[in-house]
């Protein structure tokens, strides 16, 4: 909702009123309401918005409609509002540490309006823990193996050092799973995608790849 902190941007929402540019367009989320009426809207980092953007809903969650830049109500009823927001998340706390909901009703209300909150439901974000982690790490592991496997007709073997290697990695970034496409691609496609190439060029037959993680390095064997 970056896009939207300026208080002119809600005519871009609802669309514009008569008279001004663009009226008779529609607006982006009425419209899209009106040609779906039974979706999923996200409001990603709706605290960055301005706040007169946020007062749009007050309607949609108390009477479910909308009233576009027309003047027309949108029936919003079948829709699921998702507001997703960083208030609430102290970096120097312990990052396992869950908030009560008396205290993060608080830091909500740093910035949102208690009427348009109490017309909310509150879902807490927690942390992926070691082990969900260690399940996404492995899910991507898996999808390369059978991806090279049956590329190159042979079996792809990967060390498990290389699983907890990248978990850990993951763990200790702010990012933490949005980090291991960029692990894989950065720092582990490049040697495999190398030593696969360097075997191709011989003409030789491929039987098996090893993939291990030694010495702070990945190391591709190809047989």
């Amino acid at each position: 909702m970056s896009e939207y902190q300026e208080k002119h941007t809600i005519s871009r929402l609802i669309g514009s009123p008569p008279g001004y540019v663009g009226y008779g367009e529609g607006g982006l989320l009425t419209e899209a309401i009106r040609q779906k009426p039974y979706s999923i809207v996200l409001l990603d980092e709706v605290e960055k918005a301005h706040p007169d953007v946020l007062n749009l809903f007050y309607q949609a969650f108390d009477k479910g409609e909308l009233a576009d830049g027309e003047g027309r109500l949108i029936d919003c009823k079948n829709i699921l509002f998702m507001l997703t927001s960083n208030c609430g998340f102290d970096a120097a706390n312990d990052r396992f540490a869950v908030k009560t909901d008396e205290e993060l009703r608080r830091s909500l209300l740093s910035f949102f309006k208690p009427a348009l909150l109490a017309r909310m439901q509150i879902v807490q974000y927690h942390y992926l823990s070691t082990e969900v982690m260690q399940r996404i790490v492995k899910a991507k592991l898996t999808k390369l193996e059978k991806l090279v496997s049956e590329r190159y007709k042979t079996t792809f073997t990967i060390a498990s050092n290389i699983l907890s290697h990248i978990e850990r990695q993951c763990e200790a970034d702010a990012n933490g799973a949005r980090l291991v496409d960029a692990i894989l691609e950065g720092q582990l496609l490049p040697p495999l995608s190398l030593a696969l190439l360097q075997r191709m060029a011989t003409g030789e037959k491929m039987t098996n790849i090893i993939l291990n993680f030694e010495k702070g390095e990945y190391q591709v064997k190809v047989k």
